[in-house]
């Protein structure tokens, strides 16, 4: 499994280098990520690897396309989570995905913190909500998506991959 392992660290130090500068993961990235990982299950296990592979794949754009689709991530993260789950199976996937959101939660309430946000937030979040439930509409919790926190998602995800294969290994 250290191949593996490999592979998915040298496309997430890619992936890391130009989030941190761009905020963005091109698709030549993502996507030659996924075809190494599911060439190299292919040559190393045969048939089998690469449905292990496809799996992975699936599992990682799925599960990250509902974040996307909530407005949580980018489309570059979705791809990378496909290559993520190329290079590593669905187990591994899902336990970088769980671990990345948790980092991703941690890092969000320190740059609240540190930006002395927090209250502000918690505020805003009350008053979207509420007025949900008054008005029976998602409007104002729509309105209050476009205000998100954004940083590079890659500052979880190098983590979080780095503490789910010392766990799980």
């Amino acid at each position: 499994m250290a191949g593996e392992y490999v592979g998915v660290f040298i496309l997430l130090g890619a992936a890391f280098l130009t989030d941190l500068r761009s905020m963005k993961i091109p698709n030549a990235l993502t996507i030659s990520g996924v075809l190494a990982g599911l060439l190299w299950h292919l040559l190393d296990e045969g048939w089998g690897g690469a449905l292990f592979a496809l799996r992975g794949a699936a599992i990682g754009f799925v599960l990250m396309l509902v974040l996307y689709c909530f407005g949580a991530i980018g489309g570059g993260d979705v791809k990378l989570f496909a290559g993520i789950g190329a290079w590593t199976g669905a187990q591994m996937t899902l336990h970088i995905i769980v671990y990345s959101i948790l980092c991703a939660g941690l890092i969000g309430v320190i740059i609240l913190i540190l930006r002395r946000e927090v209250f502000a937030r918690i505020r805003g979040i009350l008053r979207n909500f509420l007025g949900a439930v008054l008005l029976k509409s998602w409007a104002p919790v729509r309105s209050g998506l476009k205000n998100q926190l954004q940083f590079p998602f890659m500052l979880a995800v190098l983590p979080a991959a780095i503490q789910a294969v010392i766990y799980l290994s």
